[in-house]
C-alpha cells in the first residue's frame, strides 16, 4: 500500500534549515517505502528561516540594506521584496539575531532593536504597501525601544532628558511619535510565540536566559518593559502588554504593535495562508514534521505544534522529529499531537556530533520510523 507523505519540518536550529531538514527525511523514508508519494513543504513560524521560506512562496527577490546588528555592529541585512504585489518580508533574525553574535560577547543589556529600523524605512521607500516582519530569533530585551527611535520616536525620563539606553526605561515618564512617521503601510508582525510582554510567562523569564539574562537580573530587565506597558496602556486604554505575542522576540511584538500599528499573527498562520497547507493536510496520509527542540514551549504558537494540532483535528497522522526532545513533552504530546515524537540522535551521542550529522542522524531515524511502524 503506498501513501501520500506530506513532509513539512520547521528548521533545527543551528543545525539543518527547514528545507535541509524536509529533504534529509525524504531521502531517509524512501530508503524504506520508495513506493510512497512525498511532497515536500518546509515550514515557518515566524523564526529563523521565515524569509526565504515566505519569499519564495509569493516570489519575492532578496535585496540588502546596509545597517547594524543588535550589538550596533554593521552589516548587511537581507529583506524580500514582491513589487507586483507591493509586499515585503523582513526577518528580525537576519538582522538583531541571536545567532548573528559570538556567543557570549555581548551582555544582553547591550543589545537593542535598532538595525531593524533601516531595514523597514528601506521597504518602505521601495514602495511597500505591506510589510511582514518574522521577529523570532532575536537577541534582544528591549521590547521595542531601539527599533522605535530608529524610526524617529523619541522617550523621556523624569527630567525630561531623552533616554537612549533601554534599559533606562524604568524612568519613562512620556514619548514623542516621530515627525515624520510611515504612513499608508499596513504592518503584520509574524509572532513564533504567543506570550504576553510580562510576568512568569512574559519575555524577560521564558526567553531571557537563552539570550544571556540571569535569573537576578529579571527584575532589572523587566522594569524597562513594565514601564513601557503602563505608559502604554494610559495612552490606548488598555493593557495591550497582555496580549498574546507581544513578548515574542523580548517584547519587540509589543514594540511593533504600539509603535506601528502593527497586527501580531502567529508566523505559522502567515505561513499556512500562502501555502494553502490545509488543502495538502486533506490529502496527506502522513505528515512528517520537526524542529530543534521539541518542548512545552511548541505548544505556544511554534510551527511544529500548530501544524501537529490541524493533523490531530483532521484525523491525521503526525510524526516529530526533534533534535533534543523534552522528556516530559515526549509523552505528553505523543498522546496529545503527535502519532509519535522522536530524538534524531541516540541519547548516548555526543551533542556536538549530534549537531555535526544532523542531517545523517535525521535521514537515519526517518527510515527506522517508516520501516518500524505498521503504515496500512
Amino acid at each position: 500500500m503506498s501513501l501520500r507523505v506530506l513532509v513539512a519540518p520547521d528548521k533545527f536550529k543551528g543545525t539543518l534549515t527547514a528545507e535541509q531538514a524536509a529533504g534529509a527525511i525524504v531521502n531517509g523514508w524512501w530508503g524504506a517505502r520508495p513506493q510512497d508519494e512525498m511532497e515536500m513543504l518546509p515550514i515557518t513560524d515566524g523564526g529563523d528561516g521565515f524569509g526565504d521560506v515566505v519569499s519564495n512562496l509569493i516570489g519575492a527577490h532578496e535585496c540588502v540594506t546596509a545597517t547594524v546588528d543588535a550589538a550596533n555592529r554593521p552589516v548587511g541585512a537581507c529583506w524580500w521584496w514582491q513589487p507586483e504585489l507591493r509586499v515585503a518580508v523582513i526577518e528580525a533574525a537576519r538582522v538583531i539575531g541571536l545567532a548573528m553574535l559570538p556567543h557570549h560577547k555581548f551582555h544582553p543589556f547591550e543589545l537593542d532593536t535598532r538595525g531593524l529600523g533601516p531595514v523597514i524605512q528601506a521597504a518602505v521607500a521601495a514602495g511597500a504597501q505591506h510589510i511582514y516582519i518574522g521577529i523570532g530569533g532575536s537577541a534582544t530585551n528591549d521590547g521595542g525601544f531601539g527599533v522605535a527611535r530608529a524610526l524617529g520616536w523619541r522617550f523621556f525620563d523624569d527630567r525630561d532628558q531623552l533616554i537612549e539606553k533601554w534599559v533606562k526605561l524604568n524612568k519613562l515618564t512620556r514619548w514623542l511619535p516621530p515627525l515624520d512617521p510611515i504612513l499608508g503601510v499596513d504592518f503584520t508582525v509574524a509572532v513564533d510565540v504567543e506570550i504576553p510582554l510580562l510576568g512568569l510567562n512574559g519575555a524577560t523569564r521564558i526567553f531571557g536566559p537563552q539570550k544571556g539574562i540571569l535569573p537576578a537580573q529579571f527584575p532589572i530587565a523587566e522594569a524597562p518593559l513594565e514601564r513601557l506597558g503602563l505608559r502604554a496602556a494610559e495612552l490606548m486604554g488598555y493593557d495591550v502588554a497582555a496580549d498574546a505575542g507581544c513578548g515574542a522576540a523580548g517584547g519587540l511584538g509589543f514594540g511593533l504593535k504600539v509603535f506601528l500599528g502593527a497586527k501580531l499573527e502567529p508566523g505559522f498562520e502567515i505561513f499556512a495562508r500562502y501555502s494553502h497547507i490545509d488543502a495538502k493536510l486533506e490529502k496527506a496520509d502522513v505528515i512528517l514534521t520537526g524542529e530543534g527542540m521539541i518542548d512545552k514551549q511548541t505548544l505556544m504558537g511554534k510551527g511544529t505544534g500548530r501544524l501537529a494540532q490541524r493533523c490531530h483535528a483532521l484525523g491525521k497522522r503526525c510524526v516529530g522529529f526533534g533534535g533534543m526532545v523534552e522528556g516530559a513533552a515526549k509523552t505528553q504530546m505523543a498522546d496529545r499531537l503527535f502519532h509519535s515524537v522522536h530524538d534524531i540522535a541516540p541519547s548516548m551521542t555526543n551533542p556536538t556530533e549530534a549537531k555535526k550529522n544532523a542531517a545523517m542522524w535525521l535521514e537515519r531515524l526517518a527510515n527506522k520510523v517508516a520501516s518500524d511502524y505498521d503504515w496500512s
